[in-house]
């Protein structure tokens, strides 16, 4: 595996590094860089959603949750699914429609400076979090790979992935991610169908175990993965940043069901993956694995080669996107400035950070991705989307309507970092659960209060 892995991944880089340098030339303008041309076609911006979607966090984390808790763990995509049809009914024609580059100038756009800095610094330290979940993810499994644990290995492939950001931008991210989300949905189907139709095991036990609430999963988690995850892939920074690229409304608005429906689809084969471990591999045998890496020892070797880079696909093509549109914000709506070389040392300095972060760092994905939607969700998607709303039809008081990202922000750090603070203060441990619905409902009631009269 080590010598057929690394010869593979060699070539896979090398793959990448050729499309960064091919897309230098074509890079020009800011709007080159950090929107791809805003000129891809509904198929293009489809399949790029996709690889940005389909990242550690929904296949080697994803599993698994589903190997601890069971088929209740498939909540996670149904409900990124759904935040992204409500999107396609709710949301793509209109942000399409305003011409933003970014989520925070969305902000400027429809209510001011003032909150496109907020959003801005809310966006780009969250970010930095997702980003080192993905590279810790990566880590994981080139570890895996290869047998052994070489950072000398993780460094190089993370600096590459880091390099052809910052060559070629979006154009590059767009094209590397149509070749990432073939090899990771090659990868995810080949090992269920041979899991089930050559390997076996204890069916019974999968098709029993097939339900959607269970005591690890109580209804209460349905309300707060909704608005946690399905708020990000409703209205997320790298999910609108392929909202941004689109050629035009119809194609944002199209692009996002799509993707909306195949995640629907591939949310039920990887469920199914981690449910068939679930039933055959005993904790034990399990140890401190990742499920969906423990199955590649119990498929033939080239499918395994083949599912290893179905997964570095998956991690990948997410972290790119992360890296350079966190990176594009802080150019553009911190530095104000639409300068490529400086959106590349960005990508550089940004990268680095997240990298030295993964390397000293430890964490399960799925708590690291987790911690970070639970800072930017309660901060963001109410006022924003109550503001996107408004836009050209009401006014907003910006002094207030600050005010809710600002303490949906806070109350999401304070449930995610400092509970134990909480409890020291006296609040009580029953409702630390729920501290970052609080702190959505907060933001929300204060968005509509900033909302006035009609715009005239």
């Amino acid at each position: 595996m080590n010598t057929l892995f690394l010869a593979a991944l060699g070539l896979y880089l090398a793959t990448f590094i050729i499309i960064g340098f091919f897309d230098l030339k074509k890079v020009s303008t800011f709007e080159d860089y950090g929107v791809a041309g805003r000129n891809q076609t509904s198929f293009a911006v489809t399949m790029t959603l996709l690889a940005t979607m389909l990242g550690a966090s929904t296949t080697i984390g994803l599993t698994d949750t589903v190997y601890q808790i069971g088929f209740p763990g498939i909540w996670w995509l149904i409900f990124g699914a759904v935040g992204l049809i409500l999107q396609s009914f709710i949301l793509s024609e209109k942000v399409r429609k305003t011409g933003a580059d970014t989520l925070p100038d969305l902000a400027y756009i429809t209510v001011g400076r003032a909150a496109e800095l907020l959003l801005a610094l809310i966006i780009v330290v969250s970010w930095i979090g997702v980003i080192a979940g993905q590279l810790v993810a990566m880590n994981a499994l080139v570890t895996f790979a290869i047998g052994k644990s070489s950072k000398l290995i993780f460094v190089i492939v993370s600096i590459i992935v880091i390099g052809y950001t910052i060559v070629g931008g979006q154009m590059s991210v767009v094209k590397t991610d149509k070749v990432q989300l073939i090899i990771i949905f090659v990868g995810i189907v080949i090992c269920c169908g041979y899991l089930y139709l050559v390997k076996g095991g204890n069916l019974e036990f999968v098709i029993n175990g097939i339900e959607f609430l269970n005591k690890d999963y109580p209804p209460m988690n349905l309300f707060t993965q909704l608005f946690i995850i399905g708020g990000v892939y409703f209205l997320g920074p790298d999910i609108m940043s392929r909202n941004f690229m689109s050629k035009d409304e119809r194609t944002a608005k199209r692009s996002a069901f799509a993707a909306g429906i195949v995640l629907l689809i591939f949310s039920v084969v990887i469920t199914l993956i981690g449910m068939w471990v679930r039933a055959n591999v005993t904790p034990e045998e399990l140890g401190d694995g990742k499920a969906l890496m423990y199955v590649i020892g119990l498929i033939p070797k080239p499918l395994g080669v083949i599912l290893i880079f179905g997964l570095l696909s998956a991690i990948l093509s997410s972290t790119d996107t992360c890296i350079i549109n966190a990176s594009t914000i802080f150019v553009k709506d911190v530095l104000k400035k639409e300068s490529v070389g400086l959106v590349r040392i960005t990508v550089a300095v940004i990268g680095g950070v997240s990298l030295i972060l993964a390397v000293i760092g430890r964490g399960d994905i799925l708590n690291l991705l987790t911690g970070a939607y639970s800072i930017y969700t309660p901060g963001v998607i109410f006022p924003l989307l109550i503001a996107i709303l408004c836009y050209e039809k009401r006014k907003i008081r910006i002094k207030i309507w600050i005010l809710g990202p600002i303490l949906g922000g806070l109350l999401g750090v304070l449930g995610t970092y400092f509970s134990g603070a909480l409890v020291w203060m006296g609040i009580p441990k029953g409702l630390l659960p729920y501290i970052t619905l609080i702190g959505m409902g907060i933001s929300l009631i204060t968005s509509l209060i900033s909302v006035s009269g009609e715009n005239t």
